[in-house]
């Protein structure tokens, strides 16, 4: 008894410390990602501050992160110092253009390579894996040269419908998350007559919402971003996108940054919000795929 008596408050410290080291663990690490997230906030942090900014704090030293006062006026006036509505209509027409055609497209090659026995599949799967290798710029000029042959350059042609020829690194990222579906499922439907094509859509497709979320929002963060596509094969102003647009606030002899700020707040704006609303089913289909090889 005297034994059981000393033992019990000995665990109970024992105990105790445990948790008072689970606790600073937590506090610890929780620290850690504060400091990391406001290290990582702080660009955007400055492109708010600035946007907000009268043209005689802009380049202040020491720089003032608090702007006095606010002009919130330079919100409106970016929006009117150049076409910024169709910019953005543009650029909205090119991202959900290339969003629907990545993920049918991906979607289809990529059930091909994990679903379906072929031959050659795996060959084939390893040749377009190491396409990932070849540069951007090695491609450009052949590729320019094609679409300038077949009339593209100079309309949206050339930005929207070569996403019907899929991205090798959303072929892949599919791939892995189809192999996690069970074969079961595919068998059992077979069973009961269904075609291939009735598998892909009735089935797989309603399982691998997170990697299609995952594929959505990577593409139309790359297309609502992108400056040398618009750049290279846009000749019309009337079709200029939003990130092509910022250059008209840009001048030889006055370079409203202001208004440039405040445009660039606004553009930068429609990801974060997506990132938001989406980061759960995104955050799954990243973590899901490459579960299995």
């Amino acid at each position: 008894m005297a034994a059981d008596s000393t033992l019990k408050p000995t665990m109970r410290v024992a105990a105790s410390h445990r948790y008072n080291r689970r606790i600073l663990k937590q506090i610890l690490v929780y620290v850690v990602l504060i400091a990391l997230g406001a290290v990582f906030a702080m660009p955007f942090v400055w492109l708010l501050s600035t946007s907000l900014k009268p043209s005689t704090q802009l380049f202040k030293l020491p720089p003032e992160w608090i702007p006095r006062p606010f002009m919130w006026s330079n919100y409106p006036e970016a929006m009117t110092y150049i076409p910024f509505l169709l910019y953005a209509r543009n650029t909205l027409y090119i991202a959900v253009f290339n969003v629907v055609a990545t993920l049918i497209s991906c979607s289809l090659a990529a059930y091909g390579f994990a679903r379906i026995n072929w031959p050659g599949r795996n060959i084939m799967f390893f040749v377009l894996v190491s396409t990932l290798m070849i540069p951007y710029q090695v491609t450009l000029i052949p590729t320019f040269l094609i679409f300038r042959n077949i009339g593209w350059v100079g309309s949206y042609n050339a930005l929207t419908w070569p996403a019907f020829g899929g991205n090798a690194f959303f072929i892949f990222l599919l791939r892995q998350f189809y192999l996690t579906i069970p074969r079961e499922l595919s068998s059992a439907a077979k069973i009961d007559g269904a075609s291939e094509f009735q598998i892909y859509r009735q089935i797989i497709l309603p399982l691998s919402r997170p990697a299609l979320a995952a594929v959505a929002l990577f593409t139309f963060n790359a297309n609502w971003n992108d400056f040398l596509g618009p750049l290279i094969y846009l000749s019309d102003k009337s079709h200029y996108t939003l990130a092509l647009g910022m250059y008209g606030f840009l001048s030889r002899v006055n370079t409203e940054w202001g208004l440039l700020m405040a445009a660039a707040t606004i553009m930068v704006s429609p990801i974060i919000i997506l990132f938001f609303l989406t980061q759960r089913t995104f955050i799954q289909g990243i973590t899901l795929t490459g579960i299995k090889g």
